[in-house]
């Protein structure tokens, strides 16, 4: 006898570890990525009134440990599941250190518009008052509603939804530490209903023109902060260590003093693309203000924060060098 076909959308969650699947240890401390997916989803039984779970572990680690080969691992497996007709939408748990490093960069190589949802918590799952439950049960909601397709990567947490493009980290310890400072939240879920706004007005997902293959290699790129007094040895080090894109870090408006300058026009020169971003934590990075972006051959950062631009200059690298064709790809 065929098994009945149930109404309820399937969604493959994946785990990476992170605070959300934390135990606390001795005092104030916990250890990260401590408990399996199968014990974060049996704490939220309510979970099944939402979608049939496919589960699955891709990593179990702090995402202070993440590297581009968990990036490349999971993008893949998302885009497998997300290739099933059956499977209507995808969920990540993550440590939030990097979560939004993590969701920038599946916005930009995963191609499909079905939901992709990131989500992670603040508080350990032993801790007093966990956040990750409840995180996780939003998240899923936002995953298994239709009118979350074609959004992009999104991130769940605090009852907020989040563009994985537009989000920080802006606290360390507080719940409410993401924040989408240009364009503001994505929508709202509450209680598991969630509340859509503006749809996002860059190229992303299944528009997205890079493409990994097993083949494909990720260069080195390195983020350089800059500061008052900065002399040209971390920029050097950086370029002598085989990076092939620098991403600084600039004061104000992506700004660098004369060595730190003179240290990234020679790099240019030598074949390494430029970013100047900003350490500020909002505004956008314009080009040829007080920089000569044209003649040095530099590219701006946009609306991106430094580690959204180290992501992007990984990929943008892989197509092309051309620091031209690279400030499109930021401006894009």
């Amino acid at each position: 006898m065929p098994r009945p076909v149930s109404p309820l959308p399937r969604i493959r969650l994946f785990a990476t570890g992170g605070t959300i699947a934390g135990a606390q240890t001795a005092g104030r401390g916990y250890r990260a990525a401590a408990l399996s997916i199968e014990a974060l989803v049996a704490a939220v039984p309510q979970l099944s009134s939402l979608a049939q779970l496919d589960i699955e572990q891709v990593a179990k680690l702090g995402s202070q440990d993440m590297t581009e080969t968990v990036w490349r691992k999971l993008a893949a497996r998302t885009q497998a599941a997300l290739d099933d007709p059956a499977i209507a939408g995808a969920v990540i748990t993550h440590g939030t250190d990097t979560m939004e490093e993590t969701g920038y960069f599946l916005n930009l190589v995963v191609h499909s518009e079905k939901p992709i949802v990131l989500v992670g918590a603040m508080r350990p799952a032993t801790a007093m008052s966990a956040d990750g439950p409840m995180n996780l049960f939003n998240a899923v909601a936002v995953a298994a509603t239709p009118a979350a397709r074609a959004r992009g990567v999104l991130i769940v947490a605090n009852d907020e939804i989040h563009f994985a493009r537009e989000v920080a980290k802006t606290n360390t310890t507080q719940l409410g530490t993401f924040h989408s400072g240009h364009r503001g939240l994505a929508g709202l879920v509450n209680a598991g209903r969630p509340h859509f706004y503006a749809p996002p007005v860059r190229r992303h997902t299944a528009a997205s023109e890079f493409v990994l293959t097993p083949r494909t290699a990720l260069p080195r790129v390195d983020i350089v902060f800059a500061h008052a007094g900065m002399d040209r040895a971390l920029i050097d080090a950086a370029v002598a260590a085989g990076a092939r894109g620098l991403v600084i870090a600039g004061v104000g408006d992506g700004n660098l003093g004369a060595p730190a300058l003179a240290a990234c026009a020679a790099a240019v020169k030598n074949g390494v693309a430029v970013v100047r971003s900003s350490r500020t934590g909002g505004g956008v990075v314009e080009r040829n203000i007080e920089i000569d972006d044209n003649r040095l051959g530099f590219i701006a950062a946009d609306e991106l924060n430094p580690q959204k631009a180290r992501v992007l200059l990984i990929l943008a690298l892989t197509r092309t060098g051309d620091p031209r064709a690279l400030q499109e790809m930021f401006t894009t």
